[in-house]
């Protein structure tokens, strides 16, 4: 089982994500495990108190150290033996498909989500180093962060999705945003669907969606291609993408 510990004072918005969808049927099926561990356990002052004001001044309020500190160190008690921990951050790297895949190939994760105006910095200091981030934007704390981590996360473990194809062309996995996708039927309000996925040629319907991949890609994220390259196949593709835009 993939064990998945948070630590966060609002764990009303991060248990959802393990009562449905693929998260829930995962936990349902004893594959992935989420614990979490609040912070106000560990305070015992008699206001149960977590924050305070920041030194230096300023708006808002920073969670203490001590409370998270020893939340932390709880749930690691609950948690694997080596397993990947984070403190989720607006100056934190930011998360993207390869560091989803690198966390479900270890041997379990533990987040921290902070709230207010942050988490005194000497936890980053003194326990946890690595930072995770969306993305140059800010939320009011971190366990919706902390659920889009899990959700990601858990898809790529072993046994999670019904069929194991599924996570393997997700967008990004091969470094490429994914080919469109149809159902049927096959013709409706005159829209219809591509010949080539309605005749059945399994290689035919790889390279149409390769190139679909590619063209996409090139069209909305060009930066992925270059870091990525391109095979020669990849290249022919492209470049037959691009003629069939020009025409």
């Amino acid at each position: 089982m993939y064990c998945i510990t948070v630590v966060s004072l609002l764990p009303e918005l991060v248990e959802p994500v393990s009562q449905t969808g693929v998260v829930g049927r995962a936990c349902n099926a004893g594959l992935l495990s989420l614990d979490i561990v609040s912070p106000r356990d560990f305070a015992f002052d008699q206001h149960r108190t977590v924050d305070d004001r920041p030194y230096g001044g300023g708006p808002g309020m920073v969670l203490k150290y001590e409370p998270v500190r020893d939340a932390i160190r709880a749930a690691r008690k609950r948690s694997p033996k080596d397993c990947a921990e984070f403190v989720l951050s607006a100056q934190g790297q930011t998360f993207d498909q390869t560091i989803a895949q690198k966390i479900a190939n270890g041997n379990g994760l533990l987040l921290v989500a902070g709230r207010y105006e942050g988490i005194d910095e000497r936890i980053v200091q003194a326990e946890i180093s690595e930072e995770l981030s969306l993305g140059d934007f800010v939320l009011s704390g971190g366990e919706l962060a902390a659920a889009v981590v899990i959700d990601a996360v858990a898809r790529l473990i072993p046994g999670v999705l019904g069929h194991e194809r599924s996570a393997q062309e997700d967008s990004y996995m091969t470094g490429l945003l994914g080919h469109p996708q149809y159902t049927r039927p096959e013709t409706i309000d005159e829209l219809k669907v591509p010949e080539v996925l309605v005749d059945g040629h399994h290689e035919a319907i790889r390279l149409w969606r390769l190139k679909q991949a590619l063209g996409r890609t090139w069209l909305r994220r060009p930066d992925l291609l270059e870091s990525r390259g391109v095979s020669v196949e990849e290249k022919m593709l492209l470049e037959e993408f691009i003629e069939e835009q020009d025409n």
